[in-house]
């Protein structure tokens, strides 16, 4: 199972990726293993030494029954101090640095969370890259027409 952040490459651009972990109840467990998870909004941020995903929205278990269940509550990301203390350096001396979920994905019987330091894309570099896909694109489809004859 592994559930991408579409905005993510069209949005942002990666510098440092770090696979962590997530602090979960049953209930979000069973419904993320069930691909029910939305990271599009999602973003990290670091209060009191500790990184908490914010904005990640995971749908209610539909065979659970929680009392006042907030799909987009703060949930605690699992990280060593060392990679907690090099991401907050980052953030204070890179100017414009984000923590942006890019996937979330299972690895044995745990949930990870793909989670990256990440600059945002300008609307100039995004039509280029948008472009670039697109001429891409365009000369698979030729390859492919021209093996056919």
């Amino acid at each position: 199972m592994r559930i991408v952040n579409r905005n993510f490459k069209r949005e942002y651009e990666a510098l440092d990726t770090f696979e962590v972990g997530i602090v979960l109840t049953g209930a979000e467990v069973k419904s993320i293993r069930q691909s029910n998870i939305k990271l599009e909004n999602a973003f990290g941020k670091i209060i009191d030494q500790e990184v908490y995903l914010i904005n990640a929205e995971i749908p209610i278990y539909r065979f659970a029954a929680p009392v006042d269940y907030n799909s987009t509550k703060q949930r605690k990301l699992l990280l060593h101090k060392k990679e907690i203390a090099k991401i907050e350096v980052k953030l204070k001396t890179g100017g414009r640095l984000t923590l942006i979920p890019m996937a979330c994905y299972t690895k044995g019987s745990r949930i990870k969370l793909s989670l990256a330091l990440a600059k945002g894309r300008g609307e100039i570099a995004k039509k280029k890259l948008e472009r670039a896909e697109n001429i891409k694109r365009q000369q698979q489809r030729e390859m492919k027409e021209y093996m056919k004859k």
